[in-house]
């Protein structure tokens, strides 16, 4: 199995956005103010596959959501994450049973143990970076 990485490169990060089609976001909120949902509407009007991540709601943006990452039945790219860096660990290893291409955790969350883990399995991670950020920078 080959080992994932943390990516850090502007081009490894380039590829990956280019290279994907289906982003679950873990922890997308149905308020429109928020952060969560402002980066996964830009990432739907940007062509990607949103599948909302948020227990308790049926519909976000007009998309099925779920409960867990590990309720998703079709392949993910990427699992983009909205969570406490404190919170990470669990979700690392649901998306381990899933097996993205990517874990990506949003600007300022950074979990370090749980990006060992994720990379020890395959999966590549991205940490305290913005998706939509660097979306809009390195393709506008």
């Amino acid at each position: 199995m080959k080992k994932g990485k943390i990516i850090t490169e502007d081009s490894e990060i380039k590829h990956i956005l280019a290279d994907s089609k289906t982003i679950a976001v873990l922890g997308l909120s149905p308020k429109p103010e928020r952060d969560s949902h402002i980066v996964a509407k830009y990432l739907k009007e940007q062509g990607y596959k949103i599948i909302p991540v948020r227990p308790k709601q049926k519909e976000i943006l007009g998309e099925k959501a779920y409960s867990s990452i590990e309720d998703i039945k079709e392949p993910v790219d990427i699992v983009n994450v909205f969570r406490n860096s404190s919170q990470i660990m669990p979700h690392a290893h649901e998306a381990i049973r899933i097996k993205p291409k990517v874990f990506w955790m949003q600007l300022n969350i950074e979990n370090h143990e749980a990006a060992k883990l994720l990379t020890k399995a395959g999966i590549d991670v991205v940490m305290n970076h913005c998706i939509s950020v660097e979306h809009g920078r390195l393709f506008n």
